[in-house]
């Protein structure tokens, strides 16, 4: 379980701005069939996730939707989780995530590391939407005291058995930071290159 750290990083932010809604609209702004965002209760139970699925938001693909709990939504760090959920929704929906599949069933010697690629990805479509969101730069070795997302937190239903990737909080950190400067055709790493992201982008 992700242990919240209290961080000051929205501080600046305007008086009454709801950066949780400015992730979801500049989402729905930037690309095409993004899920709808429901607010719950309690994750668990819902889409086939159990205890073991992240407990704060998950990205259910059967549904297309995203389950937020509403405990977390105004703390600092869910609008960087949201737009974190947002990125694999993006993947889904505009061919990375088949073309990763694809990728990982014919190099199964080699998953760990597609699985990282994929996962750096996400981290920088993160980054750029919270810039599009106009959410200040989220620093997110100071926002959590150990790595985020390292549970399962998105897939087809049941969501317990979605996958679970590790790729330490430096690499997520340093994708992030490269999405938050606003270029989304340098959120390219290895071979999964931004040619479909940049095709999917709402211009």
């Amino acid at each position: 379980m992700v242990k919240w750290i209290i961080a000051a990083v929205f501080l600046g932010q305007a008086a009454g701005a709801d950066p949780v809604a400015q992730v979801e609209a500049a989402a729905n702004a930037a690309f095409d069939r993004m899920p709808v965002v429901q607010q719950v209760d309690r994750i668990a139970g819902l889409c086939g996730a159990d205890e073991s699925v992240n407990a704060v938001v998950a990205y259910c693909t059967s549904t297309n939707r995203i389950l937020l709990a509403r405990h977390a939504a105004a703390a600092p760090q869910t609008p960087y989780m949201l737009a974190h959920v947002y990125g694999h929704a993006v993947q889904v929906q505009h061919g990375v995530a088949d073309f990763a599949l694809r990728q990982i069933r014919q190099r199964r010697t080699e998953e760990a590391m597609l699985r990282g690629l994929v996962t750096r990805q996400v981290e920088c479509i993160a980054g750029f939407l919270l810039a599009r969101a106009g959410v200040p730069p989220f620093d997110l070795d100071t926002a959590f005291a150990q790595e985020p997302f390292t549970d399962s937190h998105w897939g087809r239903d049941p969501l317990r058995i979605g996958p679970e990737v590790s790729i330490g909080v430096a690499a997520r950190a340093q994708w992030l930071a490269i999405g938050q400067r606003g270029d989304l055709s340098a959120c390219g790493p290895g071979e999964f290159t931004a040619e479909l992201l940049i095709d999917a982008l709402n211009r």
